[in-house]
Parts: C-alpha cells; structure tokens; sequence
C-alpha cells in the first residue's frame, strides 16, 4: 500500500496549488491548503491560514506535516528573505521534503526564487527536495493573465519576446509533476526544467488562438523597455515590470527555445500541446470566450 503523507500546500487556490491539492487528495493524502483567506480550494482538504509575512500563521499550518509545497509570495522581488526562515521553520517542524516552484527562466543562484534554489543546494535543511521550473503556462491566454484579458478585449498580444520561441505548458501537467516530486519514491531530482510538447512564437500562438476563438488575434511586438513602462502603467510595481520585461527579453535572445521529457518521463504521458490545450477551453466554455 502506498504511504500516505500529511502535506502542505502554499497557494492551495492558486493556479498550481488548487490542482496539486486536488491530486493529492484523490491519492489519499492528507492534504494542509493553505492560503491567506483559510479557504479549501477542495472539500477533501483542510483549510489553513498561512500569510508569508505574519510568522504567527507558519507553525499552525506546518503542524503535522511532512512535506510542504512552496509557493512564493507573489511579486516580491526577494522572497527569499521570508521563505528562507520559514523553510528553516519547517525543518524543526518535521518536514523532510519540499517542492519549489519557481520557473524555468530562473537558474539556481538567479534573481528572486534563483536565491531560493540555491538556499535549498546549499542550506542543506532537506534530503529531499526539487524545484519545479515550469515555461510559460497556457492558462496565461485563458484566466486572469494581462494577455488572457487582451486576448478578451482587443485581441492583441504585447511582447518584448520577437521571435523568440516558448515551450508553453498546461497547469495540470505542471501540477502532475508536482505531485511526483511530493510523494515519489526514490527522492525526486533536484531540478526539474517543465515544458509543453512544442516551443512556439507569439505569432503562433496568435495564430493558435485565432482559430480556437474564431477571432483576430495579433502579436505586436515592442522593446523590453516599452514593456516595463507599458506593465507599470496597468499598476504593475515598477521592479516587478522590470523583471517581467527582461524575461521576455531573455525569451527573444533564445532563453526558452528547448523542449524536456520531464512531463512524460515523470507521469507516464504525454505533455499537452497548447493548440489541443485552446481547442479544448474555447469548446465547452463561453466564460473565456473573448467574442462575448
């Protein structure tokens, strides 16, 4: 019989978090879902208020728990300087595995969750541990990303990335590998670089788009600097802007352009290409439908 764990997941109603917690409730663990309002992205879950930044939350949501997925406070340039004492935290709390998510863009020792990747290699608080770097997720063309909603509105996608090539990848896989390097046993590799099937431009995925929604949809191309000041006039904070531009600047010089088996080689299938991905969202749902 498989063992089960008590596990805790960070931004349990987030994008990966609501479906990592999901997995692992149907596998039968014991599943801590942790999130600022202390509610249950699933009903076989245990709500847990968890905040980063109030230290008081940190102890009653590790109780108990074994393993911990990490999910970094959104749009601190330096989340290392919180998740550094709370992974410390954990370790005296009995936790022996954690999973990192952070993105293929970042390499260990890089900016913001580079840090914590190498605070992991280094600090030596866990034998088993892995960081997760996902690309790009498709659900940025489809949920509550800046271009899901121009892709609602003006059919128009704004890129620093020319014709730079991107390996998008669907949140369910990135959640199925997640789950691997959780429970899986042996211990999981260290660094686990996440792709969908194909690296496409943004005008193939315009192109892709245009046909799943039956509308125009165009890639207009700018300078990573037009970026940054484009993202921090829509009230993005005007570091992080900097940091998104300089991703899709590092897009254009060929940074993302490679494909990985981790996605089939963890979970025994294949990844899912974004054109099936789009097909599919646009077929059954008028929500995201942008022509409405």
């Amino acid at each position: 019989m498989p063992e089960r764990h008590t596990i805790l997941v960070t931004g349990a109603g987030g994008t990966t978090g609501s479906r990592v917690t999901a997995r692992l409730v149907a596998l039968g663990h014991t599943v801590r879902a942790a999130s600022r309002s202390a509610r249950t992205p699933h009903p076989g879950a245990r709500a847990v208020r968890f905040d980063w930044y109030d230290e008081a939350t940190h102890a009653p949501a590790l109780h108990g728990a074994d393993r911990v997925y990490l999910v970094a406070p959104v749009g601190d340039p330096d989340p290392a300087a919180v998740m550094l004492p709370f992974l410390r935290r954990a370790r005296a709390a009995g936790v022996r595995r954690v999973a990192l998510l952070s993105s293929s863009a970042i390499e260990a020792g890089g900016p913001a969750l580079g840090q914590v990747h190498q605070l992991l290699a280094e600090e030596g608080l866990f034998e088993e541990w892995a960081v997760l770097r996902p690309s790009w997720f498709m659900q940025n063309f489809t949920a509550g990303h800046l271009h899901a909603e121009s892709v609602r509105t003006d059919g128009v996608l704004t890129t620093a990335t020319g014709t730079g090539r991107v390996p998008f990848v669907d949140a369910d896989d990135i959640a199925a590998v997640a789950v691997h390097a959780l429970t899986a046993l042996p211990a999981p590799e260290h660094d686990l670089v996440i792709t969908g099937p194909e690296a496409l431009t943004y005008d193939e995925v315009a192109a892709i788009l245009t046909r799943a929604t039956g509308r125009t949809v165009t890639h207009h191309p700018v300078s990573a600097d037009r970026l940054a000041a484009r993202l921090t006039e829509l009230g993005i904070p005007a570091g992080f802007a900097r940091i998104l531009a300089a991703l899709d600047d590092s897009i254009r010089g060929g940074a993302e352009d490679r494909v990985t088996d981790t996605v089939a080689r963890l979970t025994n299938r294949a990844p899912r290409a974004f054109a099936d991905y789009c097909r599919d969202v646009w077929s059954r749902s008028t929500v995201t439908d942008p022509s409405r």
